[in-house]
């Protein structure tokens, strides 16, 4: 048995051949048409009518995705996307569910959605979490957090903001257990511990703010990183990170949409994938503007590592420039 083997890779390969597991799949895909730019061949990775959610709306088809990396490509052509893990769970016997970690780098050296290039360079996490059948996504949920971008690039993110238009995002249906099945359908009784403390830490501390419970879930040398490139230390820290997104959102509530779990060595043990959307009004800390009193939805996916029956690290990505984009439509702003 190779390191990375697992009691959770089943034999037959079709859900992601010709590679030795769905990682590998993710990996050299994701290398194939980001760092060797074979752009075209998204028409086969991607199913025609693939859904794909993102945090300024969703779109349907291979075609967006195309032309989407194909102009993301041309304003940061140093671009490099370091697969940092790929969190992995079989769902039937053809399929896996993925959740892909990314820290990109590059240089803005082309014109972008942003406008001219600016030649400055950034970093940023990106978090794709993506249904495969037989080698083809069909469902995607994708969180960069472009603020950090814009924010490096020297630009205002309150006009960026202004700019950005919004596809609009469908209804979705209740989910009553999403450990039976997430929105990708029905998922393995996998790593059933650590997935139930990865929920009840999003349901006591983050829904019901309880948050004095935090150290019941995370242990003391816990270490976060959230949005715009920020880090925090120990449970104090955490508490401090969850207050800031809570504040300006006070009745915010977050709901888990779909959960994957894989344990390997290379990464450190178990770890636990969610992808959640953050629900409420922006009526509290004035954190961007003047508060308008109106709906926002946020869309982030974290992923979680275990040690001992206790989070120690939680990579947590969501873009804030999608609230601001949400707050300034509903002010009447107009672009610069």
């Amino acid at each position: 048995m190779t390191e990375r083997t697992t009691t959770e890779r089943w034999p037959d390969s079709v859900a992601y051949a010709p590679y030795r597991d769905p990682e590998e799949f993710i990996v050299e895909w994701t290398d194939r048409i980001w760092v060797r730019r074979a752009v075209g061949s998204i028409r086969d990775n991607y199913a025609s009518d693939a859904v794909v959610h993102g945090a300024y709306g969703t779109v349907r088809g291979v075609e967006p995705v195309v032309r989407s990396t194909l102009t993301k490509i041309a304003a940061y052509p140093d671009r490099v996307g370091q697969a940092e893990d790929v969190v992995w769970e079989r769902r039937g016997e053809d399929a896996f569910l993925s959740s892909h970690r990314v820290y990109s780098s590059g240089t803005h050296t082309g014109v972008s959605a942003y406008g001219p290039p600016t030649h400055r360079p950034f970093s940023s996490r990106t978090i794709a979490t993506c249904l495969y059948r037989r080698g083809v996504m069909e469902y995607e949920w994708v969180v960069r957090d472009e603020y950090a971008v814009v924010e490096q690039l020297g630009l205002d993110p309150d006009a960026v903001a202004r700019e950005l238009a919004f596809p609009g995002w469908p209804d979705r249906a209740p989910l009553p257990d999403v450990l039976a099945a997430g929105e990708t359908g029905p998922r393995p009784d996998l790593h059933r511990a650590e997935c139930e403390h990865a929920l009840g830490l999003i349901e006591r501390v983050w829904n019901q703010r309880m948050l004095d419970e935090v150290t019941h879930f995370v242990a003391r040398d816990v270490t976060c990183d959230i949005s715009r490139g920020r880090t925090l230390t120990r449970p104090d820290g955490y508490q401090r990170g969850l207050l800031a997104l809570l504040a300006p959102v006070p009745d915010g509530q977050f709901e888990v949409r779909d959960v994957v779990a894989h344990a390997s060595a290379p990464h450190g043990g178990v770890r636990v994938g969610v992808v959640w959307w953050f629900e409420g009004t922006y009526y509290g800390a004035p954190a961007y503007g003047p508060t308008t009193g109106t709906p926002v939805r946020l869309l982030g996916s974290s992923q979680f590592l275990f040690r001992e029956g206790r989070i120690v690290r939680e990579w947590r990505v969501y873009d804030e420039l999608s609230v601001m984009a949400q707050i300034a439509r509903s002010r009447g702003d107009e672009p610069s």
